[in-house]
């Protein structure tokens, strides 16, 4: 993202959460627009400095995206599937 690099397995484990997320009872969790996965325990280390940035929501949003297809990120092999399609 940027000039951001991270590893594939990294961003797997990034949508992952954010999947997670996403599918439970919206009643039992915060609004989405307050969820940050910042707050999981789970989030992979080198995504730490991303959480100090203004920016961060941006950035996981996209890399969430970059891996919606893991086929094409796993013909590539490069952070954030730049240039796959």
């Amino acid at each position: 993202d940027g000039d951001l690099k991270f590893s594939l397995e990294s961003v797997k484990k990034l949508k992952e959460l954010m999947d997670e997320n996403r599918h439970i009872n919206p009643r039992m969790v915060v609004s989405a627009v307050n969820y940050s996965p910042c707050d999981e325990k789970d989030l992979p280390e080198e995504f730490q400095s991303v959480c100090k940035r203004e920016d961060a929501p941006m950035i996981f949003d996209r890399l969430s995206l970059a891996v919606r297809e893991p086929d094409l990120c796993e013909i590539c092999v490069n952070a954030a599937c730049a240039g796959c399609l």
